[in-house]
């Protein structure tokens, strides 16, 4: 079976909580981060902690869109902020701005004082990044998301203190980050080549000599994706074939 481009970023989405164990896995950032998430719980992070998209812990796979219908335990607020401060999270966000250090802007863009565009705010992200391990998914990969400077930092880099910042998954490549804490290119997407990563990044990017493949999904894998956990093609909607 031949999988589709948002099948193998949501494999590489699950590839990012590989060897967690029990924590809280909190993708926020989308459909493919989501079924990323319950894909590796599904598979092979059976110990890992995922949610219905409330405050439930799910005992069996939930489908995208669904509810849990045997609820393992319930994860309300204060206890969720518990694991936040303890390191016991790995959250996965988007950026509407990452730079080379992994710095991110999802507040404004343009000028603090009178920016061109008003976003969320920080939201967690300077909790996130400084107490938590942190994912980023950016679904269309870009110089306007991947820019040489952030206009203002809502979460930090590893220039700045960050915990972790684990890895960068697009609808292109995946990214990680070198001993000198700057972005470099870990693997391009089935039919992407080195060169449509680099022209689609806004700063230097680190590139090893050999670039691998990012790996396509396992027929098991593909069986939980189309049958289990998202029946109704939502990963479609991000990332199209």
């Amino acid at each position: 079976m031949s999988a589709t481009r948002a099948e193998v970023c949501a494999v590489a989405c699950a590839e990012l909580f590989r060897g967690d164990g029990e924590i809280v896995a909190a993708a926020v950032a989308g459909f493919v981060p989501m079924l990323g998430a319950r894909l590796a719980r599904a598979t092979f992070e059976p110990d890992l902690l995922t949610t219905d998209g409330g405050p439930a812990l799910s005992a069996e796979p939930v489908p995208l869109g669904g509810r849990a219908e045997t609820v393992e335990g319930w994860l309300p607020f204060r206890d969720h902020l518990w694991l936040v401060l303890n390191g016991r999270r790995h959250v996965v966000m988007g950026p509407s701005q990452i730079d080379a250090s992994g710095n991110t802007n999802i507040s404004c863009v343009g000028p603090w004082e009178r920016p061109a565009r008003q976003l969320l705010g920080s939201r967690g992200g300077p909790g996130n990044t400084r107490l938590s391990t942190t994912s980023y998914w950016v679904p269309r990969h870009s110089t306007r998301v991947f820019t040489e400077a952030v206009d203002f930092v809502s979460g930090v880099g590893h220039d700045r203190g960050a915990h972790e910042i684990r890895a960068v998954v697009t609808n292109l490549a995946v990214l990680d980050f070198g001993g000198d804490g700057r972005m470099r290119l870990r693997s391009v997407h089935p039919g992407v080549g080195v060169d449509d990563v680099v022209a689609a990044t806004g700063f230097a990017l680190g590139v090893p000599d050999e670039v691998p493949e990012t790996r396509a999904p396992t027929a098991e894998e593909l069986r939980v994706i189309r049958d289990v956990l998202d029946p109704g093609g939502l990963r479609e909607r991000e990332v199209p074939a």
